[in-house]
């Protein structure tokens, strides 16, 4: 799978209603609706065809599926009945239950609910087939059309289904989100917070129950009120202990949403409950306060209807909340700001987005155990200037997020673990090189390195300039991320990679002959030598004396000049324009030569006769080459081998080519400032033509 450099130039935040048309017509969903109406046809959408490719990509279905619309399964389907509630959402044979825990979840909040589930649709007028939700994805709305084909068998629908069999929108959705994530098997597997995120565009954050603070209940009462999801499980210890049911009948490494807390008198005491939903519809908490637990019988009828309570096995349960605590290991919550639950007054936070990858060779350099490869991550300067209202800090939410992973599973990619640190920024810019990690701690980080989607934490760090490096925690790992940076107060941040910069030295007057000295009057003896007669030294000259001296070097491994590459050469000292060099435009092409060749040999640490790409950037540094990390990333691709080395030869072209661009946009600047738009970035990417 082949990365290339993402910007991490911040962006602002899209406004929410404006949702992008993702279909490969480039119509919209209303277009596209009209056009099969005015056609009278049901709309199929070649996006996600009705075959086994849209269910599977590892495996064939163990039944015959059959593709049926709503019509051609009950007589009267509806889109929603009686409202979208949490008991529309019963599991079918997809081991998606953190995405249908999610959706219970997000059934609690009307208005987040309208935004994904539109309610411009349905099986009335203006049916033609066609049906649209709404995700949020690394920073924008996406509005995803689909058929309404869903696979069944045996005229029974195979995966989410509505415990009303008229109903369908919560198959249609789950249908949406695999057509998103490019299959319904892509769903099997995953945590609920990845979907609530998704559904929001909010951001999460995890407490370990065993670690809860005290006002833990408070906290999770003030997250509903404010129309936060949450979701919960119990931990598993190993792979087979995935839906082992406990003797209380929770099960284990199963998503739960929370859907409810209260308090009830029961002999003269306030009795703390949470109310849980199983996302299967069935198999619920037997222990106190379950549905047919003797608890129920001290507390008046009343109170049990004000509570919904019921004895009916439809997966909701309540359970006192110390037990709930004892039983479940994590809980998750999606805010839809990150507004802190701890505090009582909402806060207006300001949001930076930052996207980049992690590419083999240049930056995926791993987590600070990796110390010499740590340093090629890209790095985000975080200014924090303005301490927070009655704080001597600066309070911030970092967050995150490994980008399509579920998306490109069919390809073998699985979650990555990733992870940040943050360091105070020294008094200098540009990209912080080895020795500063060697000699400096991380102020901050995130609590752990983990395989999830999204890795978030919340600072509160003193005014000041800070360096955020996101990583993977192996080394030579390749994602897409975002990165978003919510703050109490205005915080800048701008990525430390952005900027190229090359300091080309002027080349050098030639000196007189009479003034040459012994050494450089022996030079020129050789160069006659080599020119013959005329002078001056052609490509095919130069080729024949730069392999014979090359191959005399030992500790260089290098395989051959090409004749083109002697003619980069020429090109970019032959000053006369007569495509070959005299003696002045040869002796000081061979001094940068000489110069290359000791920075090569200096920062060939393993004397192996080949250079990491990792320790490209320092050496180009070196050369005068201060390079952005989406120049860089283009320069390992295109020089460097399998095992991210570089061979001298290979060293040799990219040095000469850089200067050649450089030279050429410095002149061209010079002579028609009016004429060039393309930054220097840009204008190098083209003439290095890689």
């Amino acid at each position: 799978m082949l990365y290339l450099h993402r910007s991490l130039r911040p962006r602002p935040q899209p406004v929410p209603r404006d949702a992008r048309t993702i279909h490969s017509s480039g119509q919209s969903f209303e277009q596209l609706r009209q056009s099969c109406l005015q056609s009278g046809t049901l709309f199929e959408d070649a996006d996600f065809p009705a075959s086994n490719v849209s269910l599977f990509y590892s495996e064939r279905p163990q039944v015959p599926f059959v593709w049926k619309r709503p019509g051609e399964i009950v007589e009267n389907p509806e889109f929603i009945l009686g409202g979208a509630t949490r008991t529309d959402i019963c599991q079918g044979e997809l081991g998606d239950c953190w995405l249908l825990a999610a959706i219970a979840s997000l059934t609690l909040n009307q208005k987040a609910l309208a935004r994904v589930v539109p309610q411009d649709q349905g099986f009335g007028s203006g049916y033609a087939g066609i049906f649209h939700f709404q995700f949020w994805q690394h920073s924008e709305w996406l509005d995803v059309v689909i058929d309404d084909r869903l696979p069944t068998f045996r005229d029974r629908l195979v995966f989410l289904h509505s415990a009303d069999h008229n109903e369908f929108w919560s198959a249609l959705l789950e249908k949406a989100y695999a057509k998103l994530n490019g299959s319904y098997e892509a769903l099997k597997g995953g945590s609920a917070i990845e979907a609530m995120e998704d559904f929001t565009g909010g951001v999460a954050e995890n407490f370990q129950l065993r670690e809860a603070p005290e006002d833990f209940f408070e906290i999770l009462e003030k997250a509903l009120k404010r129309g936060s999801l949450l979701g919960c499980s119990i931990d598993t210890l190993n792979a087979s202990e995935s839906e082992d049911r406990t003797p209380l009948g929770l099960i284990k490494g199963h998503a739960y949403t929370v859907t409810g807390l209260d308090q009830v008198n029961f002999h003269g005491q306030r009795i703390k409950l949470i109310r849980v939903r199983n996302p299967w519809g069935q198999v619920e908490w037997n222990g106190p306060w379950s549905d047919s637990s003797p608890e129920w019988r001290s507390v008046n009828l009343e109170e049990q209807k004000r509570l919904g309570h019921t004895a009916l096995d439809d997966g909701e349960f309540w359970m006192a909340f110390k037990d709930f605590k004892t039983h479940f290991d994590k809980v998750e919550i999606c805010n839809l700001t990150p507004d802190a639950l701890e505090d009582s007054a909402l806060h207006r936070w300001e949001v930076t987005f930052h996207q980049g990858s992690w590419v083999r060779g240049s930056t995926a350099g791993g987590c600070r155990n990796f110390l010499d490869t740590f340093w090629t991550n890209p790095q985000i300067k975080l200014s924090l200037t303005e301490r927070d209202e009655g704080q001597e800090g600066c309070t911030f939410l970092a967050a995150l997020m490994q980008k399509d992973r579920r998306r490109l599973k069919k390809f073998g990619a699985n979650m990555l673990t990733i992870g940040y640190a943050i360091y105070q920024c020294p008094d200098k810019d540009g990209h912080l090189s080895r020795d500063f990690f060697r000699y400096h701690a991380s102020l901050a980080r995130s609590k752990t390195f983990i395989n999830l989607r999204e890795v978030s934490e919340r600072f509160q760090l003193p005014p000041g300039d800070y360096i955020l490096i996101p990583s993977t925690f192996e080394p030579h790992q390749e994602a897409d991320f975002c990165l978003r940076i919510f703050s109490e107060k205005r915080a800048v941040t701008r990525d430390l990679d952005e900027n190229t910069d090359i300091d080309l030295p002027e080349l050098p007057k030639p000196t007189p002959q009479e003034e040459e000295t012994e050494e450089e009057q022996q030079f020129r003896t050789l160069f006659q030598r080599v020119a013959g007669d005329d002078m001056e030294v052609s490509a095919e000259e130069l080729e024949c004396v730069l392999n014979a001296v090359l191959q005399e070097k030992t500790a260089l491994k290098f395989k051959k000049l090409s004749l083109l590459s002697c003619r980069n050469i020429i090109s970019l000292m032959d000053t006369s324009g007569n495509g070959k060099l005299e003696f002045e435009e040869f002796r000081v092409f061979w001094d940068k030569l000489k110069h290359w060749m000791d920075l090569f040999l200096q920062f060939d640490v393993d004397k192996s006769g080949t250079m990491s790409s990792y320790e490209l950037r320092t050496a180009l540094k070196a050369a005068g080459f201060q390079l952005s990390g989406h120049l860089l990333q283009l320069i390992v691709l295109r020089y460097a081998d399998e095992d991210l080395q570089l061979d001298f030869d290979d060293y040799l072209n990219c040095l000469v080519r850089l200067e050649n661009a450089g030279r050429v946009f410095q002149s061209l600047s010079v002579k028609n400032k009016d004429f060039i738009h393309l930054n220097i970035n840009e204008f190098i990417s083209l003439t290095m033509n890689i």
